[in-house]
């Protein structure tokens, strides 16, 4: 009669023992290239991380330690915020400027952007990949090549013109921001619109909607990653933009807190404002930031639209 037995190899070896033989063994090269791979995030994220950690670190000096090359304030002061508040910086002012331009062209450019990219993805038509690729090269022109023809536009005092006199107007910055803004935010949602399929409106129709209706209760909620990813980055970029401002906002209390902090005169008058630089940098940096961190779900939902079926 015939009688099976455990191996005598595994009679001896613990529970603990069994459960580590049975994990699978990595091999060197898997494990270098983990390796390799946090070491590359991390020094993305030191990259990424160490000018704001510098610009923190120098807004918190004393202003006259402006060129220190200290990695932490000693001792930590608080002067140079109050010296971006002073009178003759006008940044408070500057600030409210430029959340007036940045929302305006954010809010401007999602209507028409929205529109136009629900109609490229719905719409069928010849020659529809090519309107796309010509919106996107309109948003690849050199800016400084813009600056002449549209100072000329905006500086005309002519009757009877386009553009009366936009300089040191809001909307002479606007305009602008909305011609680069548009085709990212056509290309961004077009992409989004086209992951959502078309029954979902034949089935509001169905239940009695109107297509503007069931745009409006359908599909804008579900498009909402791509909008609030395409809001977050036209803000910033018109947040951020100098060159436009600098050359069309001349007067003082139009300037934008770009502008405003490129001409700076520092708490005293006769120092380098370097620490007040910095701090009205943090000022501005920080909404920003807060921003990304609050929608960071959406962002990347918007981002990764269309990249899996």
């Amino acid at each position: 009669m015939a009688t099976t037995t455990a191996p005598a190899t595994e009679s001896h070896l613990s529970p603990e023992e069994v459960q580590r033989l049975a994990k699978p063994q990595r091999s060197s090269k898997a494990v270098i290239g983990m390796v390799a791979a946090y070491a590359g995030m991390a020094l993305i994220v030191l990259y990424c991380i160490i000018p704001f950690y510098w610009m923190i670190v120098s807004s918190l000096r004393l202003p006259t330690m402006g060129r220190s090359t200290a990695f932490w304030p000693s001792p930590a002061s608080i002067a140079n915020y109050k010296g971006v508040f002073a009178g003759q910086n006008n940044f408070g002012r500057s600030l409210i400027n430029s959340l007036i331009v940045s929302g305006t062209t954010t809010v401007l450019t999602l209507l028409f952007g929205i529109v136009a990219a629900y109609a490229l993805a719905r719409l069928q038509f010849k020659g529809k990949s090519a309107v796309l690729w010509v919106i996107m090269a309109c948003s690849m022109f050199p800016l400084i090549i813009l600056i002449p023809p549209l100072l000329k536009m905006f500086s005309s005092t002519e009757p009877f013109t386009w553009f009366p006199y936009w300089i040191n107007t809001y909307q002479a910055v606007i305009v602008p921001g909305l011609s680069f803004g548009l085709p990212l935010a056509v290309w961004n949602l077009t992409a989004f619109f086209k992951q959502l399929p078309v029954e979902l409106e034949q089935a509001a129709m169905v239940d009695g909607c109107t297509p503007g209706v069931a745009f409006r209760k359908v599909i804008l909620p579900l498009a909402a990653p791509g909008v609030f990813t395409t809001a977050i980055i036209v803000f910033i970029g018109s947040w951020n933009e100098f060159l436009v401002a600098l050359t069309f906002l001349q007067a003082a209390d139009k300037q934008t807190a770009t502008v405003a902090i490129s001409k700076f005169t520092g708490t005293t008058g006769f120092d380098t404002p370097y620490g007040s630089i910095m701090a009205a940098g943090v000022i501005v940096t920080v909404p920003l930031l807060i921003a990304v961190l609050l929608f960071q779900r959406r962002i990347v939902a918007g981002l990764t639209a269309g990249g899996v079926k």
